[in-house]
């Protein structure tokens, strides 16, 4: 069972919040990470134009890689995670995942924080259809595959 920590995940809202508004008043960018990391990727990342675009691609994507050694520094550990699913079932997940940010055009952070912000039909849709696929996929795992 998780702990509820009300000041930290308002805390930590507030900085996912701030990094989306600042990406988009500073680079006119949607702060979606499948996006940004499919930018760095080829096809996508060839071309001059997107020379351009690999710079804060990188700077994001190295600030939330960082993010646990900034943690670590403030406060001297890192909390336990724990992981109850098999390797299989992650990489499942995972494929599953991508397959579905593939047909939203975007993921839960483009759509869900950056797209509702803006008031977009569309991502207040997908992320309707994110929220409802999560709910029926964890019945379904939990209640009747048993996993």
């Amino acid at each position: 069972m998780s702990e509820f920590t009300p000041l930290t995940s308002a805390l930590g809202g507030m900085l996912i919040g701030l990094a989306a508004v600042l990406t988009m008043a500073l680079l006119g960018r949607i702060a979606g990470i499948s996006g940004m990391i499919a930018g760095l990727l080829p096809p996508y990342a060839g071309g001059a134009a997107a020379a351009g675009e690999r710079g804060w691609r990188l700077a994001f994507l190295a600030g939330m890689i960082a993010s646990p050694l900034v943690l670590l520094a403030a406060t001297g550990s890192l909390p336990e995670i724990e992981v109850p699913v098999s390797l299989p079932m992650l990489v499942a997940g995972g494929l599953i995942a991508g397959i579905g940010v593939s047909y939203a055009n975007g993921c839960p952070s483009g759509h869900g924080v950056c797209g509702m912000a803006r008031f977009s039909v569309r991502s207040i849709a997908a992320t309707l259809t994110f929220m409802a696929t999560t709910a029926v996929t964890v019945f379904l795992v939990r209640h009747v595959l048993g996993a």
